[in-house]
């Protein structure tokens, strides 16, 4: 798969004029394990490299996650993680951890050609994001963040248990109320047993309640403040990443406590900017603000006015701004 086999022919150059934003290479890169990954290219082939690394854990790459970049300037790679989005086998959890998600993106780096490039992503991304970086340092040019969150159960605790019933008591009492009276003091944790759980009478309520209670939490403006709790056991397509979540979660994301805030140095001389929503009820601004300060080579930019979202007002902007000027920085 390389990054742009055919960019020279008319019919390739005619292509990217009408859309700028249109793959250059789309294809599936098999990484063992039974795990073959969803992998696509924009820009421009000789662009400054860079890799997008999409949240959830368990969501996927989206057509405008490629507008991030500017095509006159990057060459960025967009791949849908182990068990998310097109990559295959769809939902699959075996050999999905993230030491298996950093070795992928270094066989895409390789892939590619690519010496060093810059790494962008925003909350589980973001995750991800500094995970690689820590364990491949020679290889990142610059780190664009959003909404940093360090994969820990705690920060996720914080989240449903406190900030929850504090911002949206009412939503905290659906949420509580899915759940049997016996299993509510820890309600985490009894969310992701049942997300878990292999009956559909079990996992389909709590998934759909787990997912609409968090995207409440990433909207600063919610669409939705309650749970439809007659819905819930209504058949529907169940949402991915519910189940993805609780599989990284229940292992605190497979990494040793607050791994990455410890291992911080690593980052020392890798240029950073951190886009931080000011009301962030999921990742809040304590977090980046801890990160920025271990790192010497970051720059935390707040976004007032906004929340977790990547299209709450101002904060798209805010990160496509960031990482045109970490290229610029990273150039220099």
């Amino acid at each position: 798969m390389g990054p742009d086999a055919d960019a020279g022919t008319a019919a390739k150059e005619a292509v990217r004029r009408a859309d700028p934003f249109a793959p250059l290479t789309s294809d599936m890169l098999d990484v063992g394990d039974g795990h073959e990954l969803y992998v696509e290219s924009v820009g421009r082939s000789d662009g400054i490299p860079a890799i997008y690394l999409h949240g959830g854990p368990g969501s996927g790459c989206q057509p405008d996650h490629r507008r991030l970049f500017d095509p006159d300037r990057f060459c960025a790679v967009l791949f849908d993680q182990r068990g998310c989005g097109r990559s295959r086998p769809k939902g699959s959890r075996e050999h999905n951890t993230t030491a298996h998600l950093i070795a992928d993106m270094e066989k895409i780096r390789e892939k590619f050609g690519f010496a060093r490039w810059m790494v962008v992503g925003g909350s589980w991304g973001a995750t991800l994001a500094l995970a690689y970086a820590q364990a491949h340092p020679e290889h990142v040019s610059g780190i664009a963040l959003r909404a940093t969150f360090l994969g820990t159960r705690a920060e996720v605790e914080r989240a449903f248990t406190v900030r929850l019933p504090q911002f949206y008591p009412a939503l905290y009492e659906d949420f509580l109320s899915v759940l049997p009276p016996e299993e509510r003091a820890r309600p985490v944790d009894a969310y992701y047993r049942r997300i878990l759980d292999a009956d559909p009478a079990v996992h389909g309520p709590a998934s759909r309640a787990w997912h609409d209670t968090e995207r409440a939490l990433s909207e600063h403006k919610a669409a939705k403040a309650r749970l439809d709790l007659a819905s819930l056991n209504v058949w529907r397509t169940l949402p991915a990443t519910p189940f993805m979540e609780a599989h990284y979660f229940v292992n605190d994301s497979f990494m040793n406590q607050d791994q990455l805030l410890r291992n911080a140095g690593r980052l020392e001389g890798i240029p950073g900017m951190i886009v931080q929503g000011r009301y962030d009820l999921l990742c809040p601004p304590e977090t980046s603000h801890a990160l920025a300060k271990l790192w010497p080579g970051s720059e935390l930019r707040i976004v007032e006015e906004a929340g977790h979202s990547l299209y709450d007002a101002g904060v798209r902007d805010a990160v496509m701004k960031s990482i045109a000027d970490l290229a610029s920085k990273a150039a220099r």
